[in-house]
């Protein structure tokens, strides 16, 4: 399984999200292909999912991946929440 973490600017943002996303996916015992990127760049990615906010969502519609919206990347809840509806 492929994730893509898009930010903006696929560096800072995505950085962080990517690993958070790590951690809550070690925690569920899935074994998956994290990465993080800018949203450019991700459009013309394949993925499985891809984790991002909801402003990004739009530019990233039409895409074959699973959409994943998380409104806080700190917030590893949330993110173990999305992922296990996800997942």
């Amino acid at each position: 399984m492929k994730i893509l973490c898009v930010c903006g600017l696929g560096q800072g943002t995505s950085l962080i999200l990517r690993m958070n996303v790590e951690s809550v996916l070690r925690e569920l015992g899935v074994n998956a292909d994290v990465e993080h990127t800018d949203v450019s760049s991700a459009s013309g990615m394949a993925a499985d999912h891809i984790i991002t906010s909801n402003e990004l969502a739009q530019s990233l519609e039409g895409h074959s991946a699973n959409i994943v919206i998380v409104n806080n990347y700190f917030d590893l809840n949330e993110i173990k929440e999305k992922l296990k509806d996800t997942i």
